[in-house]
């Protein structure tokens, strides 16, 4: 089964109900069928946006198998940095530069974001984009 990186705008569509991409993260969800990838990063961003029921609804899901969270070995930040480094004017934050090091770790470039304008910048391992889903 192919693997599909989630990033956290997704991720906060599809528990906050009152979010306009709610009912398409519903959707696009019911129906797909690869397996979700993403890193503990975006599991602390998304619980940011979430309140106390949100948070708690989201973690049970994750703990039930809903999407394999990767944890990223401390031998793995120099590299993080560099792409921090790299992409320093599109004010990377470390969320994004470890779904980078995921998807370059994975050989994966398929993508659930609302964050379009800048993973359309990134390059992966070869030069290669990120392939934007279209979920919403």
């Amino acid at each position: 089964m192919a693997n599909l990186l989630v990033d956290t705008g997704f991720l906060v569509a599809l528990y906050i109900r009152r979010d306009a991409l709610h009912p398409q993260a519903i959707r696009f969800l019911r129906n797909n069928r690869a397996a979700l990838l993403t890193v503990a990063p975006v599991i602390t961003e998304t619980c940011y946006f979430l309140d106390a029921k949100g948070k708690q609804e989201f973690l049970k899901w994750v703990s039930r198998g809903g999407m394999k969270v990767i944890e990223i070995p401390t031998s793995e930040y120099p590299g993080i940095a560099g792409y921090l480094d790299k992409y320093a004017d599109q004010d990377l934050d470390f969320t994004d530069a470890a779904l980078i090091w995921l998807a370059d770790s994975q050989k994966e470039r398929r993508i659930l974001t609302v964050d379009k304008t800048d993973f359309s910048v990134f390059r992966l391992w070869g030069g290669l984009p990120f392939e934007l889903v279209d979920w919403n």
